[in-house]
């Protein structure tokens, strides 16, 4: 059985040709699914009675089955989303008095081992699918409530994105499409630490907004925070975020700062900052830290925290210090892990 939500329009398109039909069925499912949350053949009723059975016959739609589902007081909802017997991931939706925010996931667990997020300390198990990542969107749109919209999503779960390229591609294609969730690439975005060759493809083939995660001003630091940096150091990661904007002058790069005591929150990291982001259309997201157990660090003082805002400030970078939303759930920035294999057992 093909699980159709796995496919994006085009793949759709593929699809519905291989059996002789129209190319125009794709859009009609894709609104069926999408825009209505319709999940049963027979409700879509601009089938024929034909195309249905078999349809019935050859295709599904799978989605993860809802395991738990926490509100924080501050309106941030978390849903934990059993995938298999063994992986489950996060998803998060944040609301605003403007916008509604939903966090997607693009993996379970993490491979990158950056050493002050909670998803990283969970190892690695696999990818996600297109269907799994996608369906995130799905059931966060069809169990909101009425006056709850998704305005914006982040790919900010679980996981690096751009280490599962073509699945988080294809699902953030459909994301976009009119068809479906017709969200904006202004409000359609992707968080990385860093995969340089892919943020070169990534421009190429979906060109949404790209937040980085810096965390450290120099490669010396970053080495030590984010494991990634050896293999893709800070001049390599700044000449393709310039690329990333090259003629396209509305867009920035959101560079993420999580702010660790006495670890990257003194003066000298900031006016180290303010260098390296040099000629570079940026705004700054400054994160206090959200501990978890087992890790090292703390969260910086709020005095550092606005120190540091301020000689951005002063240095004209656009800087925000982020609101900590989630935090007694464990759905803020850094402490998404669901239930993965501890990595000790694979080895």
């Amino acid at each position: 059985m093909v699980n159709l939500l796995n496919l994006d329009q085009q793949g759709l398109i593929d699809f519905f040709s291989s059996f002789g039909e129209k190319p125009f069925r794709a859009t009609q499912i894709m609104q069926w699914v999408h825009q209505q949350g319709l999940l049963e053949f027979d409700a879509m009723t601009n089938l024929s009675k034909g195309l249905r059975q078999h349809l019935k016959e050859i295709a599904c739609f799978s989605l993860p089955e809802v395991k738990r589902h926490q509100i924080s007081q501050d309106g941030t909802q978390k849903w934990l989303l059993q995938l298999d017997s063994e992986n489950s991931i996060e998803t998060v939706f944040i609301p605003e008095d403007d916008r509604g925010t939903l966090c997607v996931s693009s993996q379970v667990g993490c491979a990158l081992n950056c050493h002050f997020c909670a998803t990283g300390y969970q190892g690695f198990n696999r990818n996600l699918t297109v269907a799994e990542i996608i369906a995130q969107v799905w059931l966060a749109r069809h169990r909101l409530c009425p006056n709850q919209t998704i305005s914006n999503i982040v790919m900010m779960g679980m996981g690096e994105p751009l280490t599962n390229f073509d699945n988080v591609v294809t699902a953030m294609k459909l994301m976009r499409d009119d068809f479906a969730y017709g969200i904006s690439w202004r409000r359609l975005t992707l968080s990385t630490v860093g995969i340089v060759p892919a943020i070169k493809r990534l421009r190429e083939e979906c060109p949404v907004s790209i937040a980085v995660s810096l965390h450290a001003p120099t490669d010396e630091l970053r080495d030590q925070l984010l494991p990634i940096n050896k293999k893709y150091p800070l001049h390599q990661l700044m000449s393709a975020c310039r690329a990333y904007t090259q003629g396209k002058p509305s867009r920035h790069i959101t560079f993420e700062y999580v702010m660790l005591k006495d670890i990257n929150d003194s003066p000298a990291e900031a006016y180290a900052l303010v260098k390296l982001l040099k000629n570079i259309p940026a705004k700054i997201n400054l994160i206090p830290f959200n501990p978890f157990p087992s890790c090292p660090y703390q969260r910086a003082t709020s005095e550092s925290i606005n120190r540091f805002r301020d000689i951005l400030t002063q240095a004209k970078l656009v800087t925000v210090t982020r609101k900590t939303r989630g935090d007694e759930i464990d759905a803020a920035c850094g402490q998404l892990a669901g239930k993965v294999l501890d990595r000790r057992r694979k080895q």
